[in-house]
């Protein structure tokens, strides 16, 4: 005698059941669009970007607007030049000489700022008596106003009072305090002016070295000496690699800002005539203050700004800052 058991039948999409049957649907998250988290976030980021507009795109824009504009020396808009002030910056006599010597400061200010800033970390990444004392020594010449930095070396270059210059004929580099005037002569002025840049650079990319220096594993070190590599392999094989970023920061930032750097080579090479000792920047101070051709000097400010892009293009495309090790 057999018996038939019936069972009742699942439901749709349950275990079992049957297999075409289309699977419960997930619940939406409660997460916003795209469009109400940016409203969410334009409290919080409206003042910065604001703030950004205000500073760097209005003046932008206002600095190309001009460079193609025929402004009179009173400040009359004279209507449309074209591009006039750009054919006036560019067949100026001096305008290559000034943007190899541009491009000169720059090279020789950041690579000996990097060389020096790289042995300073170094020296202050050890442990020594008064390493703190050191380190906040070594902050004086940031904090300190470049102008201010700036005008010391000047005075103290001066022939006849000048510090700097005394100890020069003490130590027996120059024979009378009053036989050189440094700051007379272009090339001399330039030089020293290259001093000051490296000096008041040292601060921030040494203390930028040294963050990144204190990033670089003790077992990384430890293994290396294991393996037997000495101070020196050491340091260029996994010290170095490892400072990859830090130097790319210190490096980037330093050459937007010896570029654009106008208060150090306007008070050293200020007076001397001619323009055998200006680079891009003075070149602009001058156009605005000597002859005043605002709209010439904006279109100076446009090749400069276009020229920085480039560098800055070029350095990352080769450096690849963002590179892992």
């Amino acid at each position: 005698m057999s018996t038939t058991i019936e069972s009742s039948p699942l439901p749709s999409g349950a275990a079992g059941g049957d297999p075409g049957g289309s699977a419960p649907s997930p619940k939406r998250s409660g997460r916003p669009s795209g469009g109400r988290e940016l409203l969410r976030a334009l409290p919080w980021v409206g003042p910065a970007l604001a703030l950004i507009v205000a500073v760097v795109f209005f003046p932008a824009g206002v600095m190309f607007w001009n460079s193609t504009r025929h402004i009179s020396q009173s400040g009359v808009d004279k209507g449309s030049a074209g591009f006039d002030n750009f054919v006036t910056v560019f067949t100026f006599e001096s305008f290559w000489p000034i943007f190899f010597r541009t491009i000169l400061w720059v090279v020789v200010v950041v690579s000996i700022t990097i060389l020096l800033s790289l042995v300073i970390a170094q020296v202050l990444n050890k442990s020594f008596p008064g390493r703190k004392i050191v380190r906040l020594a070594v902050i004086i010449p940031w904090a300190a106003s470049v102008v201010m930095t700036t005008m010391v070396v000047y005075y103290g270059l001066e022939p006849y009072f000048g510090i700097i210059n005394k100890f020069l004929v003490d130590v027996g580099l120059i024979s009378t305090p009053e036989g050189f005037g440094w700051t007379r002569n272009p090339g001399t002025a330039f030089m020293w002016s290259i001093i000051v840049a490296i000096f008041v650079s040292l601060p921030f990319t040494t203390y930028t070295i040294l963050a990144g220096l204190q990033t670089v594993p003790s077992e990384t070190l430890e293994a290396a000496k294991v393996d037997g590599a000495g101070p020196a392999r050491t340091y260029f094989t996994v010290v170095l690699p490892q400072l990859r970023s830090a130097l790319a920061v210190a490096a980037l930032i330093n050459i937007i800002n010896v570029f654009n750097s106008l208060p150090i080579l306007k008070v050293m090479t200020g007076s001397i005539p001619g323009y055998d000792a200006d680079t891009i920047m003075t070149m602009v101070f001058k156009y605005i203050e000597n002859q005043h051709r605002v709209d010439v000097a904006s279109a100076l400010s446009v090749v400069a700004f276009i020229i920085v892009i480039v560098i800055v293009a070029v350095y990352v495309k080769v450096v690849k800052p963002m590179r892992e090790v």
